[in-house]
This record gives C-alpha cells, sequence and structure tokens, in this order.
C-alpha cells in the first residue's frame, strides 16, 4: 500500500508535470471507484490545475474550485502517460480504472492512469469542493511530517493501544502504514507490542526521531525515483519489513513476523524485544 512517503512523492510529480495543464477527456473504467456524483466527475473538463497536495494517505490534484482525491488503498497506484491512446479504454479490461487527459502550456497531451492490481477492488476516488468533506480526511490525526515532538507525546500518552496499532491509526497520526511502521519501530528499538502510554520520555524521543528520520529518507528516495513514470520498489530500502527470516542488518539475526489472517508485521527480537519471540497468532491457532 502506497504510503506517506510513495504519494508524497506523487504529490511533488504532479506539482511539477500537471499545474498549469488543463483538464480534457476523463476515461472512467471501473465506475465502482467513484465514490461521490455530485458535482459530476466531468465537471473537471476545462478546468486548470492549480495545486496538488497530499491529506495523510489520499493524493489531490485542485482544478479550479473543485478536488479530485484518490486512495490508492492496498493495489493502486498513479501513472504518468506522455502519449496515451486516443481511444477510450474499454470497462472492466485490466487495472485500468481511471484515466484524465490534459492540455499542457506547451501543446502536450500527456494523462494521468490510476491502476488498481489484484481482485480486491479498494481504489477509491472523490470529487469534492473542499477536501474536509471525504470523512476518511476528516477524520485524520496530525501529519507524521508535521506533528511536533510534544504533539507527538500527547498522542502516545492518550491511548492505551500497543504502539504498532498507535502508528497505524489514522485517527491519531496521518500517513504511516503497515511498512513503515516497521521500519520506524525497529529504528526505534522498540517492540511493536509496547503500550504506547507508558514509554517514558526518552523512548518517546526516540520514537519521533525514528519516525521523522525514516519518513524523510523514504520521501527523497520516493522522489528521485521519478515516482509517477516508473513505480518505485518501496522494499529496496527496508531494513525489516517483508524481510521474514533474511538477517537484520543492524545484528544479523533473522527478522521475525507476527501474521494476522489477511495481514502480517515483521521485527527484529534481539534489537526491539530484548530477545522476545512475539506470539505469532497463526501458530497459536494451530497449538490450540
Amino acid at each position: 500500500m502506497p504510503e506517506l512517503p510513495e504519494v508524497e512523492a506523487l504529490a511533488g510529480f504532479l506539482r511539477e508535470h500537471a499545474v498549469g495543464a488543463v483538464i480534457g477527456r476523463i476515461d472512467i473504467a471501473a465506475l465502482s471507484v467513484l465514490k461521490t456524483f455530485d458535482p459530476p466527475i466531468t465537471e473537471l473538463q476545462g478546468k486548470d490545475v492549480t495545486d496538488a497536495a497530499r491529506f495523510g494517505k489520499h493524493l489531490a490534484l485542485r482544478a479550479g474550485d473543485l478536488w479530485l482525491i484518490t486512495h490508492l488503498s492496498r493495489g493502486g497506484w498513479l501513472r504518468w502517460v506522455d502519449n496515451p491512446s486516443a481511444a477510450p479504454p474499454k470497462p472492466g479490461k485490466g487495472p485500468l480504472a481511471l484515466r484524465i487527459h490534459f492540455f499542457t502550456p506547451e501543446g502536450a497531451t500527456p494523462a494521468i492512469d490510476l491502476t488498481e492490481a489484484g481482485t480486491k477492488k479498494r481504489l477509491a476516488v472523490w470529487v469534492v469542493r473542499d477536501p474536509q468533506q471525504v470523512a476518511s480526511i476528516a477524520r485524520l490525526g496530525p501529519d507524521a511530517m508535521t506533528v511536533t515532538e510534544l504533539e507527538f507525546a500527547e498522542i502516545l500518552s492518550s491511548t492505551t493501544a500497543r504502539l504498532k496499532t498507535s502508528l497505524v491509526d489514522q485517527s491519531l497520526l496521518a500517513g504511516i502504514g503497515n511498512a513503515y511502521s516497521d521500519e520506524i519501530l525497529h529504528v526505534a528499538k522498540l517492540s511493536p507490542f509496547a503500550s504506547s502510554s507508558k514509554l517514558d520520555p526518552e523512548a518517546v524521543g526516540a520514537l519521533y526521531a525514528a519516525m521523522r528520520s525514516v519518513l524523510s529518507d523514504a520521501v527523497a528516495r520516493s522522489a528521485g525515483q521519478d515516482a509517477a513514470r516508473l513505480k518505485g520498489e518501496k522494499r529496496s530500502g527496508m531494513r525489516v519489513h517483508a524481510r521474514t527470516g533474511l538477517p537484520c542488518p543492524v545484528c544479523g539475526d533473522p527478522v521475525r513476523e507476527v501474521a494476522y489472517v489477511d495481514r502480517s508485521f515483521q521485527y527484529c527480537a534481539t534489537c526491539q524485544t530484548a530477545g522476545k519471540i512475539l506470539a505469532d497468532r497463526r501458530m497459536s491457532r494451530l497449538l490450540k
């Protein structure tokens, strides 16, 4: 799932390449992707693109008095196409969900494609006059890249949830998902199962510093890949996430995993839990 660094890189790409263009034809290949119908998406046609932004893990494009907002969910992506096909796409064929054509000041006619891989279709698109009209944006907590250390400490002290849960709860802190929470906790040398409200000030400071450094490094890495032209493989910079069984880059011990029904997370027992192996829910069920 694209998280804060990837979505920030996409917003930066659109600010560089789409701002100043005029929106042309809009092709809808999957009607289910649209979550709003008033104003209609066709009202974007003919409007100048004036900005691109990120709200948590939502990507937004501003055109006149309207915002086109998308949440890429688990399998979604935005791709910039320099020479799109003139023929409208056939609905239901392939991963394409939505295509927006542009006319640039230089006379070019590129497009952006919103695509979604996999069978679970969760990609969502809204057309609104105010981003706060999107319920999942209205519920967002402070952004992980702008929250202060004091605000961060107050957020953690307000919940008894485990650290892993707190970091990915968008109503507490916006932008972090499963992958980068694994990385942040590894850098901070903290257990995913530690209680958020029981961290001492030193641990809070270490976690805040880890969050800022991991996300900043990932933003720079994602932007350097020309994000909307080439979908970067974010796993290439990961220390523990999706590296189950491989050596921890710090201590060399194998990276371990805790798995749930439809997701999992990774950690290093030596670096993060003083050698304690966290319970894997799959094994727990098998042993009952």
